[in-house]
């Protein structure tokens, strides 16, 4: 019985691991909105803004914010030579500007090299 409950609810995990899907990829731009080229990493590692872990950020117009509505992980290995800890991205955004904090709503990861920092 043991077994059969351990099975139940490995597979109740499992499919629910498998059920999310990451949203970078399913964003689609909103063509009444302003897309934006942005600077994009980890907000501690290489945008300079306080914390004591990783999180995805944007810089615009030389000023950082941090990012909702993806995670830094959405996008590869953060931690890798070219993940954004290691390296300052350009991207196209769409997005706002609320509580010091940019909502996100569409990003695409354009396909040059890395920014030096």
């Amino acid at each position: 019985m043991k077994s059969i409950l351990f099975v139940f609810f490995m597979s109740l995990f499992t499919s629910a691991l498998y059920s999310q899907h990451n949203n970078a990829k399913t964003m689609m731009p909103d063509s009444t909105k302003k897309i934006q080229v942005v600077e994009v990493s980890c907000g501690q590692c290489k945008l300079g803004l306080p914390g004591k872990s990783c999180n995805m950020a944007v810089r615009i117009n030389g000023k950082s914010y941090f990012v909702d509505g993806t995670s830094i992980d959405s996008h590869g290995d953060a931690h890798a030579s070219d993940g954004f800890c290691n390296a300052i991205r350009k991207a196209e955004v769409q997005g706002e500007i609320v509580k010091n904090r940019f909502k996100l709503t569409y990003i695409k990861l354009l396909p040059e090299t890395a920014i030096k920092n």
